[in-house]
C-alpha cells in the first residue's frame, strides 16, 4: 500500500509520522509540499502534528486555504483514507473536511503529557483493531485543543457513532470530552492526541500501533 504525509510551513511531526508509518509497512511514505495541487495515487492521506504558519489567525486556518487541499478533499470524497493527528485535525475542520472547531483549552495553557483514551467505535478502518470500550494511551501536546461544535452536530456525531475517541480525565475542554471524530463516509479520523508515539516497546509502549495496522490493512 502507499501512503502521503503531507507537510505544511510550521509542520513538526512528519518525521514521526513517516517512521511510524514505515516502521509498520516497510514503505516510506511519500512527502507531500502544502503548494502542491494534486497528490499521488495513494491509499491512505495524513496531515501531521506541529503548528503550521505559527497557528496564526487560528489553528489550521492558514493551511486549510492551502492548494493541497483541494486535492486532500478530492480524494477523500473517493473513499481514500485521510488522517489528521493534531494540527492535521484541526486543518481538517477549518477545510469543513470534519465538523466543529479547536479552540484554546479550557485552562489557556499548553498541554503535553500522555492521557488515556477510551475507544468509543470500531466501525472504522482507523479503530477496527481496538475493542470498543478499551482504554489506551496516548500523548498529547496542543494548545488549541478544545473541540467545540453546536448542539445539532454533536447529537448527530453521536447518533451517528461519529465519536472514535473520548478522553477518560478531559484535559482541554473538549465538548463531551471528544478527542477524535469521524466524517460521515468514515474514511477521515481527526483526532487531537498522537498515536504515531506509541509504535514501539521503547517509546513507552504500543497503544498506537493498532490504529495504523488497521488503517493499511483494509488497503492493503
Amino acid at each position: 500500500m502507499k501512503s502521503a504525509v503531507v507537510v505544511f510551513p510550521g509542520s513538526n511531526r512528519e518525521r514521526d509520522m513517516v517512521a511510524a508509518i514505515e516502521k509498520i509497512t516497510g514503505h516510506r511514505p511519500v512527502t507531500v509540499w502544502h503548494g502542491d495541487h494534486d497528490l499521488p495515487k495513494v491509499d491512505l492521506i495524513v496531515i501531521p502534528g506541529g503548528f503550521s504558519y505559527g497557528d496564526y489567525l487560528r489553528s489550521g486556518a492558514i493551511a486549510a486555504r492551502e492548494p493541497i487541499m483541494g486535492a486532500i478533499a478530492r480524494e477523500a470524497e473517493r473513499g481514500v483514507a485521510v488522517l489528521g493527528v493534531c494540527n492535521g485535525f484541526q486543518i481538517l475542520c477549518e477545510a469543513g473536511l470534519l465538523p466543529g472547531v479547536l479552540m484554546r483549552n479550557a485552562g489557556l495553557k499548553f498541554i503535553c503529557k500522555e492521557v488515556e483514551l477510551r475507544v468509543e467505535t470500531t466501525a472504522s478502518q482507523f479503530t477496527r483493531g481496538y475493542a470498543k470500550g478499551a482504554v489506551i494511551r496516548s500523548p498529547v501536546a496542543h494548545g488549541d485543543g478544545n473541540y467545540r461544535t453546536d448542539d445539532e452536530t454533536l447529537a448527530r456525531l453521536k447518533g451517528e457513532d461519529r465519536v472514535a475517541f473520548r478522553y477518560v480525565d478531559n484535559p482541554n475542554g473538549s465538548v463531551d470530552d471528544i478527542a477524535g471524530i469521524l466524517s460521515e463516509k468514515r474514511n477521515i479520523l481527526g483526532m487531537m492526541p498522537h498515536p504515531e508515539n506509541l509504535i514501539e516497546p521503547l517509546n513507552g509502549g504500543t497503544d498506537g500501533k493498532p490504529l495504523f495496522e488497521a488503517a493499511l490493512s483494509a488497503v492493503a
